[in-house]
């Protein structure tokens, strides 16, 4: 496949999700080119709450550490009615679950990942702009705005739109995005109060009219910092510009209106003043409060809209350039992550020649249903409220925390084998604690064991290690049984049973004793690296029926769950699935 021989793929945008992209391809080999038309970052606190899969992502990645130093945990929310406190929402996930929900302005998120990604050798190309492209069989020639302010035409093996709800990748290639806006424009403002309300909590108060309709609401969100929040509430008739249409177009030329007629984000001249949030805080804030040190303001509009593809040949779209909706529950961002790394291992494959080039249309039909659900459930919970959805409270806290995506129905989703409320083919691949390896005195993570392999992880459970000395030929399964793979990066390893009974659910292992050397010896003399479930918990969430082998693919998500015995047909079918001619 024909490519420009210094640029496999043209990322444009350098928010979060083109920042994931970028990092995520670099990490796998690919040759990336990231631009972006401003000169630098935003300091605006739009997207701050980082859910706890985009964490795992970045734990696999090894960014984690730097995020988890920079951010704050978010414990629940407090919400008030007319000024009564209605009952505390606590964000309690399982025990096995390794991150909590945290908060972070974007333009920290943003910065870290610039790092990150500065740190693999690759920087953003600022005052960059995307004026036009046009794709052929053999790849992508884009004409780009360069920051001397001359044009460059450049070739490149795929262009991937990360440029937001306004974005030029979008419009280029035809996308229809349909959906709508809120009638309601609001102030967003990054500030400090002087209450003592319990930190780590979010507030949200609002005040319901005779007919039961809203007509005041403040929300807040903690900051790193003391008593710092980004607050929200309905703008004031002044400081509106211009006002979504019903179907969601602004009027062209209107101030703070796209020419393309799409009413989101930040926008409008006017600029909310200390004393205006300070209005609404009087009137809805649980407790008195003075607010000061407002680092910036502004007014935001929300639309709610989906385009019809995520991609058409070699150009994708993804994050708000694909989906846009209410910020309800700090799902946008965090799904225009899980985007880029669903995009990027399997650009990354095709680019090597590893998969065949229709592995990429499984990015539409794995993440557009996941864009469509999320949009709609936000849009559901920004009229009703969290509280009105119809889930129990545990399905309902770990879809919030995107731990219940699945691609099942994708074209990638082999064979189901176990107990069908097991994880399987599609499934989010879950963390457990308790493993146990020679030299380690601690109890590990199967996140451990997995952090910093970009590729696929064959996972092998053993109840017995002889198992997998006689059956399973894994040091000539670099090929795993079919010339068609060819992934360097591929890795096995063995989780091998104690013998113990699998913990109860909601139990934790932090206290169970370390194995002695007679129980490591299990490990010993395994054709791969070999961890011991010493705690049982590996057995519990991944309910293996005996001997049984699993596939991680590069966004931790499962591939393939198979018995052992049949490994080699069943990655068979796997790789058979990524090997998908165009």
């Amino acid at each position: 496949m024909a490519h420009n021989p210094s640029t496999d793929v043209l990322v444009v945008g350098a928010g979060p999700v083109g920042l994931s992209a970028a990092a995520e391809l670099v990490r796998n080999g690919v040759r990336v080119r990231l631009v972006d038309r401003l000169p630098a970052r935003l300091p605006y606190a739009k997207a701050v709450g980082i859910q706890p899969r985009t964490l795992e992502i970045w734990d696999r990645m090894g960014l984690v550490r730097d995020v988890l130093e920079a951010a704050v945990p978010i414990h629940g929310q407090l919400t008030y009615v007319n000024g009564v406190e209605q009952p505390k929402v606590d964000l309690e996930l399982p025990p096995e679950v390794p991150y909590g929900f945290a908060a972070l302005p974007q333009y920290e998120t943003e910065r870290l990942l610039e790092e990150y990604l500065a740190g693999l050798g690759t920087a953003i190309e600022r005052e960059t702009e995307l004026l036009s492209f046009r794709q052929d069989a053999d790849g992508v020639s884009a004409l780009l705005r360069t920051a001397s302010g001359g044009e460059e035409e450049t070739r490149v093996g795929f262009l991937i739109g990360c440029d937001g709800a306004h974005s030029a990748v979008r419009k280029g290639l035809g996308l229809s995005f349909a959906g709508g806006a809120f009638p309601t424009s609001y102030m967003l403002a990054d500030i400090e109060t002087d209450w003592d309300l319990p930190a780590g909590y979010s507030v949200r108060s609002l005040h319901r009219a005779e007919d039961g309709t809203v007509d005041d609401l403040l929300v807040c969100v903690p900051l790193p910092g003391v008593n710092r929040y980004r607050v929200s509430m309905p703008a004031p008739p002044e400081l509106v510009t211009e006002r979504p249409a019903e179907d969601g177009a602004a009027a062209p030329g209107a101030d703070g209106a796209d020419p393309d007629g799409i009413a989101h984000g930040l926008g409008g001249e006017r600029l909310p003043e200390l004393s205006q949030i300070q209005a609404v805080v009087d009137r809805l804030a649980p407790e008195p409060t003075v607010l000061s040190r407002m680092r910036w303001s502004s007014v935001f509009r929300i639309s709610h809209r989906i385009v019809d593809r995520y991609g058409e040949g070699r150009v994708f779209v993804a994050g708000d350039a694909a989906h846009i909706h209410p910020p309800t529950g700090a799902q946008g961002m965090n799904t225009g992550i899980q985007d880029a790394c669903n995009l990027a291992w399997k650009l990354a494959l095709v680019l090597r020649g590893s998969a065949g080039s229709g592995l990429l249309t499984s990015y539409d039909a794995e993440r557009r249903p996941v864009g469509e659900e999320v949009v709609g459930r936000t849009v559901r919970h920004a009229a009703e409220g969290v509280q009105a959805d119809p889930d129990e409270p545990r399905t309902l806290m770990l879809r919030e925390a995107q731990l219940l995506i699945d691609h099942r129905e994708g074209p990638l989703a082999t064979t189901p084998y176990g107990p069908s409320d097991a994880p399987q083919p599609g499934d989010r691949a879950p963390d457990c604690n308790g493993l146990a390896a020679p030299l380690v005195t601690y109890r590990m993570r199967l996140l451990d064991v997995l952090r910093g392999c970009p590729g696929h992880v064959v996972m092998l459970y053993l109840t017995d290690p002889a198992v997998a000395r006689a059956s399973v030929d894994l040091e000539g399964a670099r090929v795993l049984g079919t010339a068609a793979w060819r992934v360097p990066e591929l890795r096995a390893v063995a989780i091998v049973a104690q013998g113990i009974e699998p913990l109860e659910p909601g139990a934790r292992t932090a206290r169970s004793p370390l194995p002695s050397p007679a129980d490591l010896s299990a490990l010993a003399d395994l054709p791969v690296p070999g961890y011991l479930d010493a705690a049982g918990e590996f057995a519990r969430l991944y309910r293996p029926q005996g001997p049984t082998g699993f596939v991680v693919r590069p966004d931790g998500q499962l591939g393939a769950r198979f018995p052992l015995h049949r490994t080699k047909e069943a990655l068979a079918e796997y790789l058979a699935a990524l090997s998908v001619p165009a």
